[in-house]
């Protein structure tokens, strides 16, 4: 049977690295690393980021924000290394992407809140909203069985635009319309697919 070709940017990515995270992950496992560990320690990296954007600190914020991504993937490679079986570790790393994403957003919306720029403030809160959506339109098509993998905006994407604009600050606000309108964007994608899909089993 033919292996599904990688549709978005992430799994692309996650394709080029398996190799070396599968080695990664199984180092860790023989260490007696737990991929629960690491994936709170990513949330708890993700918290002490927001902390430093919230006070206008961006550019530590954007640095801490960083050393937090190769845990997102190294979680997974550890539970692979384990042959984990159980489905717990899939739906905690999901909540606290969930989690990760309030925190990055909130501490936008504060930092633009401080400085009484609300409709910036807004656009944090709508690019939240919309990063929320893409999230909850795949569990629920999940359920329905319809694969909806696709879109411009998935988690890698953001949190790319997230640690450039963070780290170029000058670009700030730049950043957040790509966010505001790219997430919804992409939960509009993700929905049309539903609706095409759905529509299809109906008529056939």
């Amino acid at each position: 049977m033919a292996n599904q070709q990688p549709t978005t940017f992430s799994q692309r990515l996650r394709h080029l690295t398996a190799g070396f995270m599968s080695q990664v992950g199984t180092a860790l496992y023989r260490a007696g690393i737990h991929p629960d560990m690491v994936t709170v320690a990513g949330l708890v990296l993700v918290a002490i980021a927001a902390f430093f954007i919230a006070q206008g600190s961006l550019q530590i914020g954007g640095i801490v924000l960083l050393l937090s991504l190769p845990l997102d993937a190294v979680d997974g490679a550890v539970a692979r290394a384990m042959q984990r079986k159980g489905k717990f570790g899939a739906m905690l790393d999901s909540a606290l992407d969930r989690y990760a994403d309030g925190l990055i957003f909130g501490a936008l919306s504060y930092y633009f809140a401080i400085q009484d720029r609300f409709g910036w403030m807004v656009l944090a809160l709508l690019a939240l909203m919309g990063s929320y959506m893409v999230s909850y339109i795949r569990g629920r098509a999940g359920g329905l069985r319809v694969d909806v993998d696709v879109g411009l905006f998935t988690r890698l994407e953001r949190i790319i635009v997230i640690l450039i604009m963070l780290l170029i600050p000058t670009i700030l606000e730049i950043g957040v319309v790509i966010l505001a309108v790219g997430t919804n964007f992409t939960a509009g994608q993700r929905l049309w697919r539903v609706y095409k899909v759905l529509k299809e089993r109906e008529d056939s």
